[in-house]
């Protein structure tokens, strides 16, 4: 038995990176060699162990056969038989299929550590066209690796193409398309991720209700500058689309509803909140209220980000904004007027309350 350690920790570890996680690959052992060594078995489609004390995970080597259409369409097979080099052939990028062998030995069969050089992303093998879910993942590497300048291989790229001129990525299911873009929000530069869908067309066939153009790669690009909250980028995103494209999305995708109810906000009062600065004390209550502040300031703080982020205002907008739902929380009424007041008359005396704090907050601003 062999165990190697291979793919993103290695090649963060050569690009000077500290890796997320650990994986290894076995070769030359069978399920029951690891179970009986004290390895827990975790994996459903092939078999995935645990580690009983460092919890890493150790996959047996494999091989996949395509058989069906979709990323779940694939025969696997394992043996103590499969080699390393086998195992490494079925992975989706040569930076991705790459090992160290406990001794420290680079085992890099398909050119991955000259690929870091020359900093490609680039496919191992012809069977890249067989599972759809590698033109996410590229994406998403994309996204991740721009700040190194790396960049998509010309024949990396014609392979993307044809996998959406032949229909393969029509066989994605939601789910999936949802968790590549959600870590692909988190990245450093996320306008890649859509950016390499719309050059390959799959962003049409996957995300028909986004608009990616020129605006939207700009938004994206402040918006990560601004926030690493995924959920903001998200927002800024779709900014400029209609609440039915923003529902149908986020209910074909699964999205998590603080993430649509985040977007759909954005795409309402964004241009609102753009223009606060030329609004009266009553206007900004309003905008306060319709933006739910009062009772949920944490998210008032990620929708000023991702309002700031597609209209490009400065932070001084952002930042007045917060003060002034500060100072409309602080209005107070005296206890003797609340004891002369029933129902909506509180509600109202509060409301004239928090316009008149609101109306000398502005009068300050002014004359500072």
């Amino acid at each position: 038995m062999q165990v190697y350690l291979v793919g993103g920790a290695v090649r963060d570890e050569l690009l000077g990176l500290t890796a997320a996680e650990r994986d290894w690959v076995v070769v030359g052992a069978t399920p029951e060699q690891l179970q009986q060594a004290g390895y827990r078995a975790v994996g459903r489609d092939f078999p995935v162990f645990l580690h009983p004390d460092t919890h890493e995970e150790y996959a047996l080597a494999r091989v996949e056969r395509k058989i069906g259409p979709g990323y779940r369409g694939f025969e696997t097979r394992f043996s103590p038989e499969v080699t390393l080099h086998q195992d490494l052939q079925r992975r989706d990028l040569t930076i991705n299929a790459m090992a160290r062998a406990p001794d420290g030995t680079l085992i890099d069969p398909y050119g991955g550590r000259n690929d870091l050089e020359q900093r490609l992303l680039r496919h191992v093998s012809p069977a890249f066209v067989e599972d759809p879910v590698r033109v996410l993942r590229v994406a998403r590497f994309a996204a991740r690796l721009a700040p190194l300048g790396f960049r998509l291989a010309s024949e990396t790229a014609a392979l993307m193409r044809r996998m959406v001129d032949n229909g393969e990525i029509n066989s994605l299911v939601s789910e999936r398309v949802w968790r590549e873009m959600q870590r692909a929000l988190g990245e450093a530069h996320p306008e890649q991720f859509f950016e390499v869908l719309q050059d390959s067309g799959a962003l049409a066939v996957l995300l028909p209700e986004l608009d990616w153009r020129a605006a939207e790669r700009a938004t994206m690009q402040r918006a990560a500058r601004l926030s690493a909250e995924p959920s903001v980028r998200f927002a800024a995103l779709l900014a400029d689309a209609a609440p039915q494209a923003i529902t149908a999305l986020s209910e074909r995708l699964r999205v998590p509803n603080d993430y649509r109810e985040l977007a759909l906000l954005t795409a309402r009062l964004w241009q609102r909140i753009a223009a606060a600065d030329a609004l009266d004390a009553g206007g900004v209550l309003e905008l306060l209220e319709a933006a739910d502040a009062f009772r949920r300031p944490d998210r008032f703080e990620l929708l000023l980000r991702a309002a700031q982020a597609r209209s490009g205002s400065d932070d001084s907008l952002h930042a007045a904004l917060a003060v002034a739902l500060v100072t409309a929380v602080g209005a107070t009424l005296p206890p003797e007027q609340i004891a002369q007041l029933k129902g909506i008359a509180i509600a109202a005396a509060y409301r004239a309350a928090r316009i008149e704090r609101l109306q000398q907050l502005q009068s300050e601003r002014r004359r500072s």
